[in-house]
Parts: C-alpha cells; sequence; structure tokens
C-alpha cells in the first residue's frame, strides 16, 4: 500500500492534520523522531483512516506514491532547515515538500529556492485554526509553485474548513507568500484580541460591570456586526467560574500575555515595508507590557494617576461596542495594507477577496465582515485603495466615530490604557486629516541633515541652506 501524502512531526498539530487527512480518504505515512508518537497516534485513532507506520525518513519516502508528498509539523526555526537537510537527499525531482508549521516568510523564500535548485517543490503552507481546526478543518493559505498546488491543492481544500460549501483553501502566491498572509492573519488576530480586552477593562473598570455580565453583553454583540469567533469565545471565558475558588476565571489568570512571535514579525515586516499597522503594533507592545510584572509592581507605588471622576452615561456599552468595531475595522485595514504593499515587493498577486474568503471559517479571526471584505475588492475597477475607504465601510465607521472619540476621551479621563483604540483612532484621522505635521518633520530634517524637502506649490525637490542666507535651492545644485 502506497501513501499519498506523509506526516512528520507528530505533536499535537501534525497528529491533527494526519488524522483529518485519514478522515477524508486519504492514506497517511507517519513519522517521528520518538516512534512512540506514531505508535501513540495509532493506537488512539488507528481506526480513522489508513495509515502506514515507519520509523525512519527512508522508510517515510518510500511509502509515498510519486510525486511524493511529505509534510514537515516541527517547530519553527533551525529545526525545519534540520529535517529539510535530511529529506532531501532522499527524494527525486518534482517530489514536493511542505512547512505547514509558523515559519517565517522569509525563511520560506529562501527554502524554496533552494530546493527549486534540486528540482523539488518547496510549499509554505499557512494553517490557522489551533488544535481543534487542524482536525475539523483549519483554512489554510498555501503558497510555492503552481505547479506544486495542482498536485496538492485538492487535498488541502478537501480537508480545509467549508463557508456554505465553499473551501477555505487557495493557491496563494509563489515562494514565501503562503506563511506572509498567515502572519498577516496572526497580526490581525493579536490586535483584535488586544481591542477586546480593552473593551473588557472599560466596561469593567469604567462602568462597574461584572464578567458574568459582560459575557450576555458580548454574547448579545455576537449576533449583530461584531459577529465573530473571537467575540463568542469572550462571551465563554468571561462566563466562566473558576471551580477551586469561586471567582471569575479572569480573576485568577495573571495578567501577563504570552506570545510565539508571529505579531512580532508582522510589525517588524511592517515597518521594513513602510506599512503603517500601529494599532497591529500597539497590541505586540501592549502584551509585552503586561509581561513586565515586576516594573508594573514597582509602578503602582511610585506613579502618580491624577484619574477623573467620570460619570460613565448609560449609553457607554453602546459606545464602546461602536468603538470595538471601528477599532476592528482599522486592524483589518491595516493588516490588508500591508498585504498591497508586500505584492508589489515581492512580485505576488494576492488576491485580496480570495484571501479575504479563507478567514470566513476555519481560522482565528473569522467574521461576519470578512464577506463585506470579500465584496469590496471582488471588481478590479472598484477596489478601495483603502479598506476603510469602501463606500460600506467608510460610512458605518463615520457612524461610529463620535462614540469612538468619546470612549477614548473617557479612558483617558479614567486612567484605564487603550493603546489599540487609541492608535486606530489616530490612525483613522491621520487618514482624513489634509494637513500632517510631517511638513514639519521634513523641514527639521532638511535642517539637521540637508534630507531635502517638495513644495506644494512646484515641482522639484528643494533644500534651504539653513547655515548660510536661508535661500532656498533646487536639491541638485546641492552635489
Amino acid at each position: 500500500m502506497s501513501a499519498q501524502i506523509g506526516v512528520t512531526g507528530l505533536a499535537v498539530m501534525g497528529a491533527n492534520l494526519a488524522r483529518n487527512l485519514a478522515r477524508n480518504g486519504y492514506t497517511v505515512a507517519l513519522h517521528n523522531r520518538s516512534v512512540e508518537k506514531t505508535d501513540a497516534l495509532l493506537g488512539k485513532h488507528g481506526d480513522e483512516g489508513d495509515f502506514i507506520r515507519t520509523e525512519t525518513l527512508r522508510e517515510l519516502v518510500d511509502s509515498l506514491e510519486k510525486p511524493r508528498r511529505v509534510l514537515i509539523m516541527v517547530k519553527a526555526g533551525p529545526p525545519v532547515d534540520s529535517v529539510i537537510d535530511q529529506l532531501t537527499p532522499l527524494l527525486e525531482a518534482g517530489d514536493i515538500v511542505i512547512d505547514a508549521g509558523n515559519s517565517h516568510y522569509e525563511d520560506t523564500r529562501r527554502r524554496e529556492a533552494a530546493l527549486a535548485m534540486k528540482d523539488l517543490h518547496f510549499v509554505g503552507v499557512g494553517v490557522s485554526g489551533g488544535e481543534e481546526g487542524a482536525l475539523l478543518g483549519p483554512s489554510i493559505m498555501p503558497g510555492g509553485s503552481r505547479e506544486s498546488y495542482d498536485s496538492l491543492g485538492p487535498m488541502l481544500e478537501k480537508i480545509s474548513a467549508k463557508y456554505d460549501g465553499v473551501a477555505c483553501c487557495t493557491w496563494i502566491g509563489t515562494d514565501g507568500a503562503g506563511h506572509f498572509v498567515k502572519m498577516v492573519h496572526n497580526g490581525i488576530e493579536y490586535a483584535d484580541m488586544q481591542v477586546i480586552g480593552e473593551a473588557y477593562d472599560l466596561l469593567r473598570s469604567g462602568a462597574g460591570i461584572e464578567p458574568a455580565e459582560q459575557a450576555g453583553i458580548f454574547a448579545d454583540w455576537n449576533t449583530g456586526t461584531l459577529s465573530s469567533f473571537l467575540i463568542e469565545i469572550t462571551a465563554e471565558v468571561l462566563a466562566h467560574t473558576d471551580a477551586r475558588t469561586g471567582k471569575p476565571f479572569v480573576d485568577v489568570v495573571v495578567d501577563a500575555a504570552g506570545q510565539k512571535g508571529t505579531g512580532r514579525w508582522t510589525v517588524v515586516s511592517a515597518l521594513e515595508l513602510g506599512s503603517p499597522t500601529s494599532g497591529i503594533a500597539e497590541s505586540v507592545f501592549a502584551r509585552g507590557l503586561s509581561s513586565q510584572k515586576e516594573q508594573r509592581v514597582l509602578a503602582q507605588g511610585i506613579l502618580a494617576g491624577h484619574e477623573e471622576t467620570v460619570q460613565v452615561p448609560e449609553s457607554f456599552v453602546e459606545d464602546v461596542r461602536l468603538a470595538l468595531y471601528a477599532s476592528k475595522l482599522v486592524s483589518y485595514a491595516q493588516g490588508i495594507d500591508m498585504l498591497t504593499n508586500a505584492a508589489k515587493e515581492y512580485g505576488w498577486e494576492l488576491k485580496l477577496d480570495e484571501i479575504a474568503s479563507l478567514w470566513r471559517a476555519g481560522c482565528i479571526i473569522r467574521a461576519e465582515l470578512l464577506d463585506d471584505i470579500m465584496k469590496a475588492y471582488a471588481e478590479a475597477d472598484t477596489r478601495p485603495a483603502n479598506l476603510l475607504l469602501a463606500p460600506a465601510f467608510a460610512e458605518s465607521i463615520a457612524g461610529a466615530v463620535p462614540a469612538w472619540r468619546r470612549v477614548v476621551a473617557t479612558a483617558v479621563r479614567l486612567g484605564i490604557p487603550v493603546p489599540v483604540f487609541s492608535a486606530s483612532l489616530a490612525y483613522y484621522d491621520g487618514l482624513r486629516r489634509p494637513r500632517l505635521p510631517a511638513a514639519l518633520t521634513q523641514g527639521l530634517r532638511d535642517l539637521f541633515g540637508a534630507h531635502t524637502y517638495q513644495r506644494i506649490d512646484t515641482d522639484g525637490t528643494f533644500h534651504t541652506l539653513w547655515g548660510e542666507d536661508k535661500t532656498e535651492i533646487h536639491a541638485i545644485d546641492t552635489h
């Protein structure tokens, strides 16, 4: 019996993807560095489909039909390179190596180029949905060559999540495009989770609404424009009571948020691309600040807050809902803008409507508003330069702006940090303002570094002779 795909690396994600493939009718060859994990999977789930047990990479490769498809599910970074180095001497031209972990897209680009020199296909696949999604149907974002997708794509589409019967999987683009899109997905996820946390903090610290009552509020929000997986599970977490203490679950959890790096990668890549992802960046910094526990404890006894007493109006809950919706839109807008810039930089033909469609089911940021995002980018002649400029979103966010400003102002007066609410509002205002203080920045740069500037009333690049008589000359005259 030949397997149609092999999986090496059988921790939870790898094991669940292997089970998903077997459940969908594929014969799956299994390999793990420690054979005990292979046997444990077969012992518990061997009846879910057709598996082939292997103990070495040679056995794994020999068990596969051609062209061979080998899916690597090990920790990102050097472990992936190590497996590739061991695997590639065993493969033949046309075989496909698949990395479905959270690898950095630049690593994927490097690996794809190196394996192409050996006539092998390398496919970086973004997979979102966690352990449950891997088993029941994740959102899948594959990169690599179009030829490799012709062989691998039908298999990935079959195991992916479905939205109204449509697979949440499509070819993204060459080399690292799949992992780049997954990275941006995670950046949006960071911002989405942070604004939800800020909403919770405002409702509790500002309006005095306890977690159990907030659970009902979030459940209600999940029936409207905020409908999404993260809002849904927020209601579940807030409703949960700790069995040991009887306190709300959120009150017994240490308030230091962890991260695995994809949010940080998003921000670094955005800086390199010149994409203003301020909301996403603030969500990453917020996690970092939360984890500086020793400094925070010291600061509580030293730093004055000077908080004001604010009478929170009855409309505050609705105001927070609107501010949350507007900030959520900004995180999507910033992520999509980053995709647009990356496509230009790397020569990818990213189809933004198709990418939005992949996020409608299976992944963490799945939300109802993705249908409208798809529509905004569906037609080439009406695609907005920025998501917020699409007529449907421009209208909805305009209606939220007054509430958004009230919420941020109230938070400032109460001393409640809302970094993503406020950064997202600043991004919105930065887009719409006719003049920004960047004119002064350019003047300062020209004075201390002769970095030049442009004028609003004539073409060309100019420099002022600040240290002389302050006359203006064309920049070409400075060389």
